[in-house]
């Protein structure tokens, strides 16, 4: 089993940078081919990609409302991946959720293609 727990979100105004975390425990995603995401959601609406990222850190997957703007990342020896948000704008308002799958086709955008969820993590941005 793998636990993922986000961390980082809060209040910001736009423009301003922000760094989620997302701290791997129990069953390491430690397959070559095992994928940690990043989604988005706000209420109503679906869940939608934004970021992910191959264990082997050799592929890394962007959402075009983000691209150029956030950048995901890991530290494998403290077994977290990281999305830093930069240019934050009042529409990247949303609960953000880091997910997991173990080994994996490239990176996977659909929600239902990830078997481990975090808990969520409030991000707002204020104009």
């Amino acid at each position: 089993q793998v636990q993922l727990a986000e961390s980082g979100g809060g209040l910001v105004q736009a423009g301003d940078p922000l760094r989620l975390s997302c701290a791997v425990s129990g069953r390491t995603l430690s397959s070559a081919t095992s994928v940690v995401g990043w989604f988005r959601q706000v209420p109503g609406k679906e869940r939608k990609f934004v970021a992910g990222l191959m264990r082997s850190g050799l592929s890394t997957s962007y959402a075009d409302s983000v691209k150029g703007r956030f950048t995901i990342s890991r530290d494998n020896a403290k077994n977290t991946v990281y999305l830093q948000m930069n240019s934050l704008k009042p529409e990247d308002t949303a609960v953000y959720y880091c997910a997991g799958v173990l080994d994996t086709l490239g990176i996977p955008r659909s929600p239902a293609q990830y078997d481990y969820w975090g808990q969520g993590t409030q991000v707002t941005v204020s104009s």
